[in-house]
């Protein structure tokens, strides 16, 4: 099997590629501290925040695209502050398609994370507690090592998931060749354009591909993971 790739296919996968990548890695931080609270602490209204993290889930995407785009558009409350006071645009952008896409992709990263983080025996962080270890040494050396099957899956799923977003996207950002046209875009327009079919099919399977890639990837690292917890 040859794949027709043109110039314009390979700069949209590289481009998906690249926003799926910062996405990941921009969330991930904050998927864990999120995961952390929701798995360990017991608050007043943790109901709302936990309704509100996996909203889009259950939204349409276009929905979320809609409200990123009222809240960071350039004339939106925050972004107009942000690009008047600093500079910073999303809407049109790449970086635009990295916040929509890591909007999308949170919540599927806090559940694998969360439900991780949930399976640890709470003894063993009390057990480091009393053996003077802080909170923060506690969660660095028990929490976190045993918790990294759970936080590998949740970046490679958040990572897929990015890769696949389409609605959310081209609502904020728009369908712009090179800046904002990734594959699930480019699919999008060559469906709309007559003989367009054959190319589409390209990137589809290139998509599959990808997508395949990375969920295997994420099941190996995970078991890589369990495998040297136990020392094997």
């Amino acid at each position: 099997m040859v794949l027709n790739l043109t110039s314009e296919d390979w700069t949209a996968i590289i481009l998906s590629l690249r926003i799926a990548s910062v996405a990941t890695a921009v969330t991930l931080p904050f998927g864990i501290a999120v995961a952390l609270l929701l798995a360990r602490k017991d608050f007043w209204g943790k109901a709302l925040v936990d309704a509100v993290i996996y909203l889009p889930l259950v939204l349409p995407p276009v929905v979320t695209g809609y409200l990123l785009l009222i809240t960071l558009g350039r004339r939106a409350p925050v972004g107009a502050f942000l690009a008047d006071h600093f500079g910073i645009v999303f809407s049109f952008r790449w970086t635009g398609a990295v916040i929509s896409c890591g909007v999308m992709a949170f919540p599927l990263m806090v559940r694998a994370i969360r439900l991780s983080i949930e399976a640890i025996d709470r003894r063993l962080e009390d057990a480091a507690s009393t053996l003077g270890a802080n909170r923060f040494w506690a969660f660095a050396t028990i929490t976190l090592p045993l918790a990294l099957p759970g936080i590998v899956a949740g970046a490679m799923l958040a990572f897929a998931r990015a890769l696949g977003e389409f609605g959310a996207t081209i609502t904020f950002v728009s369908n712009i060749p090179g800046e904002t046209q990734t594959i699930s875009a480019a699919i999008y327009t060559l469906t709309q354009v007559p003989g367009g079919d054959a190319a589409a099919l390209d990137l589809v399977i290139v998509a599959v591909l990808i997508s395949v890639a990375a969920l295997m990837a994420s099941e190996w690292l995970a078991r890589r993971a369990i495998a040297r917890m136990h020392g094997i």
